[in-house]
């Protein structure tokens, strides 16, 4: 099942999803307004929870989705309203997530953000993100000049005994 539409619409019609078969895909943008982080980051998080991706990892995706979209509107789209942020999310069920935030920023270069762990870092208030959302996710890479993060987050092998796979059923 695939989800296109903004996050406004998107959270109204789609509530309490019921999952009968199939991949979830969902891709929604946002205004870079940092009050609708948290609207997004729940709703998205109901929708991996349901679809049973990542069962028992759902708070590890849970911090690296709110560092990577604050990050995206904060320092990519600089907290401009008319900037927006496009998410990508795809749930496979027994399998993982992958997601992908895109900005409207200028980009950086990952390779030189300052070590977070080096003692002169230790208490700056920024650079630890990108360090969180590594721990939290198996795999973080930068794209597109650094506009976009794509994040994945797998289902241990020990837990894939799954049934067949599940998909969204809207009414």
């Amino acid at each position: 099942m695939l989800w296109v539409d903004s996050f406004k619409s998107l959270r109204s019609k789609h509530r309490k999803p019921r999952f009968t078969g199939a991949t979830l895909e969902a891709r929604t943008w946002v205004g870079s307004e940092a009050r609708l982080i948290s609207p997004l980051v729940d709703w998205l998080m109901g929708l991996i929870a349901a679809s049973r991706c990542v069962t028992g990892k759902e708070q590890y995706v849970e911090l690296a989705l709110r560092e990577a979209l604050s990050n995206a509107m904060l320092h990519g789209n600089r907290l401009q309203a008319r900037k927006l942020v496009h998410v990508r999310c795809r749930c496979d069920y027994c399998k993982g997530v992958h997601i992908v935030i895109s900005d409207q920023g200028e980009g950086f270069d990952p390779k030189t953000l300052p070590d977070p762990l080096a003692v002169e870092n230790l208490e700056s208030e920024h650079g630890h993100g990108i360090h969180l959302m590594k721990l939290a996710m198996d795999e973080v890479s930068f794209e597109r000049g650094g506009t976009e993060v794509h994040m994945r987050k797998k289902l241990a092998i020990q837990q894939r005994t799954c049934a067949p796979a599940l998909c969204v059923e809207t009414s």
